[in-house]
């Protein structure tokens, strides 16, 4: 008994070439199809290469676009062709000028010997496909596709969509029941003869002309017709990711197709010499072979398809990075933005970043340069304190830090002054504890000693600002886990919020705070704000911040310890 093979081939001819010697030299006739769009040239040379060999054809050529009649006019041609040249071949098996043997010829001989009755093809109900991309099951058999998907797919969808609203329907044949499966197949000689001699065949054939994608039907439907025993299974390993699109296998999967156990795979990289060279010769099987069975290898699959879809959490690759929403997660760690704190504590930076063992930047946002911890010109990941970098993609700017950062807790500063673009990222992070003391914007301006007709625009448009900024914060979409304090509020008494803080960033660290860093000078403040007030501007963000004495103000400049102030 012989196994025939058809090879529909468009690109890469030396590696179809190659394949198609190791199966003919083996006893194995093979019917080439060449597609009608590779030049005539290409077509002699590769005739000329094979012209040795007695047991090779070539068929009648068609145009083989992808989802169209041409690929299975092309495997119609091709089989009628080997069954006619060939009369002791029993199995036909259909593959591609992708495709590689993984197995000896002589195990698959044997394989098929065994089994002279079975037709090897992926032959569903359409009820029961949950692989088709595209939204197209039982519609591929009842709309009409006149337009090119990949040449004209606005016209194509067009199309479907103006079908679906007018509720035009094509009639299925009688008796016919539509299957999918995979394209590629082994089938038996009686099977394959029947359906190129039925009856009905020229009906059918005129109907599946215009089936979407009729290579993944034509034959899936009519082997139920026909066949004696169907094993619903294709012994070619052929895998796609979640856009339907083929996985290519590189020299690095050579371990992963040996477990595989199928006979052949697709799609093989050209240039994958090593692959080329370790499965194209006789002594490839050592070692006895199982059944074919490609869903040993289908956990390492979903977990690409997972990687590729999902991702590390904060990491952005190229295969998701212009889909919005496809992110795992906004930022690779937690880390905590503070508003106010820096203008209102002297020395914040140094004191949390001693207190928590966290690495606390300045305003990494500011206009004029980013300020890294310590003022450093060039931070992990290679990232510059140049605004203009920064500014080019402010997002990308701060996953990058965050992912670069990652083991080490990144605090920084934010404020009304600051380029307000990646306020909007940090609230609907996850990640981002943003802790607020609304108000504090006017401590630098009243330490300024600037005259206050002065400044007074300038607080009236940070007010405005981190206004907007506050109404963000507490919109339903914030994903951040935010705290506001009004600047009147959080001077009374900022032991407690400032012990919040440090058990959110250190919470294992269990540690009561002993003494808070010291307040700046607020002597004269609340004359400040009385000033602002008289010259029409309204410091409402601030809160009720009382008229005090010097020496309250003094007192508040202390250290202040746990259990008072």
């Amino acid at each position: 008994m012989s196994v025939g093979f058809l090879m529909l081939c468009h690109t890469a001819l030396d590696r179809a070439a190659q394949v198609a010697r190791h199966w003919a030299e083996r006893g194995c006739p093979v019917v080439i199809h060449l597609d009608r769009r590779v030049a005539a040239r290409r077509h002699a040379r590769l005739a000329t290469v094979l012209a040795d060999l007695g047991n090779i054809r070539f068929c009648e050529r068609h145009a083989c676009e992808w989802g169209t009649w041409g690929v299975v006019g092309a495997t119609l041609s091709a089989a009628t062709v080997l069954l006619r040249d060939f009369p002791n071949v029993r199995h036909v098996y259909l593959a591609s000028g992708a495709c590689l043997p993984l197995r000896p010829v002589a195990e698959l001989q044997a394989y098929l010997e065994a089994r002279p009755q079975t037709d090897f093809i992926e032959s569903v109900t359409t009820e029961d496909v949950g692989w088709a991309v595209g939204g197209l099951d039982l519609e591929r058999f009842t709309l009409h596709f006149p337009f090119s998907w990949r040449r004209n797919r606005r016209l194509f969808d067009r199309y479907v969509t103006l079908q679906r609203r007018l509720g035009l329907r094509r009639r299925i044949p009688e008796g016919l029941e539509p299957h999918l499966g995979s394209q590629w197949w082994c089938l038996t000689r009686r099977t394959l003869e029947a359906i190129l001699q039925d009856p009905q065949r020229p009906v059918l054939d005129r109907y599946f002309r215009k089936v979407w994608i009729p290579d993944e039907c034509y034959f899936q439907t009519l082997v139920r017709r026909h066949s004696r025993q169907v094993d619903s299974r294709s012994l070619t390993l052929a895998k796609f990711d979640f856009q339907g699109k083929p996985h290519i296998f590189y020299d690095d999967h050579l371990q992963l197709l040996r477990r595989s156990d199928c006979f052949v795979a697709r799609k093989i990289w050209p240039q994958a010499g090593k692959l080329y060279r370790s499965f194209l010769r006789d002594d490839a099987a050592d070692a006895a072979r199982a059944e074919p069975n490609p869903g040993k290898i289908d956990r390492l699959f979903s977990k690409a398809v997972e990687r590729r879809t999902k991702g590390r959490a904060g990491l952005y690759m190229q295969s998701r990075h212009p889909n919005p929403g496809w992110e795992n997660g906004r930022t690779a760690a937690a880390y905590s933005v503070f508003e106010g704190f820096a203008e209102l504590f002297e020395n914040f930076a140094p004191w949390l970043g001693k207190v928590a063992g966290t690495r606390v930047h300045g305003h990494l946002f500011a206009p004029d340069r980013v300020q890294f911890a310590g003022g450093e010109p060039v931070y992990d990941g290679g990232l510059s304190s140049s605004a203009a970098l920064r500014d080019y993609n402010p997002q990308a700017f701060l996953t990058s830090l965050i992912w670069n950062t990652r083991g080490e807790r990144q605090c920084f500063q934010f404020g009304p002054g600051d380029r307000q673009e990646i306020a909007r990222f940090f609230a609907a992070d996850p990640n981002a504890q943003v802790s607020v003391i609304s108000g504090a914007w006017a401590v630098p301006l009243f330490r300024s000693r600037r005259p206050v007709a002065e400044i007074r625009k300038q607080a009236a448009w940070l007010q405005k600002v981190e206004s907007g900024h506050l109404t963000m914060l507490g919109a339903s979409w914030v994903k951040a886990r935010v705290r506001v304090w009004r600047l009147a509020e959080f001077i009374e008494s900022p032991m407690e919020p400032l012990q919040t803080l440090m058990d959110e960033i250190s919470p294992r660290a269990l540690r009561r705070l002993t003494e808070a860093p010291r307040l700046v000078d607020l002597t004269g403040f609340d004359q400040f704000l009385h000033s602002l007030r008289n010259e029409g501007m309204k410091p409402v963000l601030i809160g009720d911040y009382p008229a005090r004495g010097e020496a309250a103000i003094a007192r508040r400049r202390q250290p202040l310890l746990a259990g008072g102030s």
